[in-house]
């Protein structure tokens, strides 16, 4: 590239992130510096701060820049109400139908032999240790329809027995479906009609 090492340094970082491309990172590198004031230097400042104060929620494990997320401060959330996510992504897409209005836990991925994903590796202890002392009246496990996420959804519910009613998500999710993908619609209408694990 042309633009002198810190710039190419910048474009280089700026293609690792999902979506963008050489070319796509060059261009918003470009913006950025014909732009400084309106949109580099507010840019920067705002990636610093988050750099500085984000971390995980101690509760759900959703990204927060405080020890528990908005969601799990919020005291008009259903309480007995849990939503288990495979990912942060996979929580902000359910919030955006604004639908559901119970409290998450955000696994951090699903068991997989194939990549060494082990249940220790994952969340669930925490997750188990929170249903029964949460007192939970319904846990909704809300993973991604594919192979790995079905095995971990049953992984789950044997470790969980009793402990709470167990419900998956119900039509609109398509088989091989990830969560992060799907409309505010289908997503409304998967937590509707969803039915027991």
């Amino acid at each position: 590239m042309a633009g002198g090492s810190e710039v190419d340094r910048l474009i280089e970082l700026m293609a690792k992130l999902p979506g963008l491309g050489p070319v796509s990172a060059q261009r918003a590198v470009l913006v950025m510096i014909r732009k400084k004031a309106q949109i580099m230097a507010p840019l920067a400042k705002a990636m610093a701060e988050v750099e500085a104060t984000v971390r995980e929620c101690a509760i759900c494990g959703n990204i927060t820049t405080h020890q528990f997320c908005d969601i799990c401060r919020n005291p008009k959330r259903d309480q007995h109400l849990l939503c288990v996510v495979e990912s942060v992504a996979d929580l902000w897409a359910m919030e955006r139908g604004a639908y559901f209005k119970g409290r998450y836990f955000v696994l951090g991925g699903v068991l997989s032999a194939l990549d060494g994903v082990t249940p220790e590796s994952l969340r669930i202890p925490k997750l188990v240790e929170q249903v029964i002392e949460g007192e939970m009246a319904e846990v909704i496990l809300a993973l991604n329809a594919t192979m790995d996420g079905q095995t971990t959804a049953h992984y789950i519910a044997d470790q969980l027995g009793s402990a709470a009613n167990l419900t998956s998500l119900a039509q609109g999710v398509p088989i091989g479906g990830e969560l992060n993908y799907l409309d505010d619609g289908t997503i409304t209408a998967a937590l509707s009609a969803r039915k027991a694990f």
